[in-house]
């Protein structure tokens, strides 16, 4: 089980990257949350995949029986899970800014490079030269 979920990971790495190398603001956002939720299940996958009974030991034992599953994965999960969430709720107040002020999100325009609207830009009409 552990490596097919490797490979996922792996495959989830993967297409984040390509999504956010692509240039479009909004397609980084997406690469950015596919990349907290690889990263998630990299972490848990660390921490032992195992269907055995919960770690509890007796009262005449000192350590476990049987290997068994770490509870601090999960935990790390759990606070990445939100942090993630504060994360993309930022990133999509940032991006809707963004758009606010240059009405692109491709990173390539030069109304987004600039960060001015189309019509401050020489050579381009607009509203301006209209009226």
């Amino acid at each position: 089980m552990e490596y097919f979920l490797a490979i996922v990971v792996g495959l989830m790495v993967s297409a984040a990257f390509f999504l956010m190398l692509s240039g479009v603001l909004i397609r980084f956002v997406f690469g950015l949350i596919l990349m907290g939720n690889a990263i998630n299940l990299l972490i848990f996958t660390a921490g032992r995949l195992a269907p055995v009974n919960p770690p509890l030991i007796g009262a005449e034992q000192t350590l476990l029986a049987a290997p068994a599953a770490n509870a601090l994965p999960q935990a790390l999960i759990l606070t990445a899970i939100v942090i993630g969430f504060a994360m993309t709720i930022f990133m999509l107040i940032l991006l809707f800014r963004t758009h606010d002020q240059t009405r692109t999100l491709d990173a390539d325009q030069d109304r987004f490079i600039f960060e001015t609207d189309q019509t401050d830009l020489p050579g381009i009409t607009g509203q301006k030269e209209q009226e």
